[in-house]
């Protein structure tokens, strides 16, 4: 699986590139398509980032992650 590193990932963010990604628990996941992450935000949140810290505060558990393609590991 492809490793990228934690500024690999902040390129990502859906203003640098057109690619939105996120990283949780060490899995970095491709959000680009889905609607509520459009402009690389998604409500208090921001793409480009790990978000292993933020998920408890989230109204949705870590099952979310599943309907996203998985593009590689976080170094």
């Amino acid at each position: 699986m492809q490793e990228y590193t934690r500024s690999q990932l902040a390129l990502r963010n859906g203003q640098d590139r057109e690619e939105i990604w996120v990283a949780y628990q060490g899995i970095i996941y491709d959000v680009t398509k889905s609607r509520l992450w459009r402009n690389g935000t998604h409500y208090e949140h921001w793409a480009g980032q790990d978000l292993t810290d933020e998920l408890p505060d989230a109204p949705h558990g870590e099952n979310v992650f599943e309907r996203w393609e998985v593009v590689g590991k976080l170094k």
